[in-house]
């Protein structure tokens, strides 16, 4: 299976993190890279107004261009995700082939679990790896 397999059902988000860029369309073009799929964008006079992402293993994300964010701006770079992968080398090899910066290599952590922290050109901080989190308590 690779990251790109559609065969399994993942349910809709309903938690949707949210970032800002100087540059959106060139973060979604990087997310993309690593294996993000675009699944709407809504431009206006060439910025990002409203982009969604969406991860294929669960998950997605909204961004648009700080320029047009009004009231809800925020800083741009500050955002941090963690994303959980059953691929992390396959993603590894393609954050390392869009030039990411490494900020911790690829390896087996504490838990069991491998995973390894990039920075996208934003200056963002990404955590890819296997660890699913604690099970929720009943």
């Amino acid at each position: 299976m690779n990251i790109k397999d559609t065969s399994v059902e993942v349910p809709a988000p309903t938690v949707w993190p949210t970032l800002q860029a100087r540059d959106a369309r060139a973060l979604i073009d990087w997310l993309v890279a690593l294996g993000f799929e675009e699944t709407f964008v809504y431009s206006d006079g060439g910025a990002v107004v409203h982009a969604q992402l969406w991860w294929p293993e669960g998950g997605s994300l909204m961004l648009a261009d700080h320029s047009v964010a009004g009231d809800c701006s925020r800083q741009t770079g500050a955002f941090g995700a963690y994303v959980v992968t059953d691929h992390v080398e396959n993603v590894y090899e393609r954050a390392k082939a869009a030039g990411a910066r490494i900020v911790s290599e690829l390896a087996e952590q504490h838990h069991g679990e491998r995973e390894f922290t990039v920075t996208d050109p934003e200056g963002n901080v990404w955590s890819f790896g296997s660890y699913r989190g604690e099970p929720r308590k009943s």
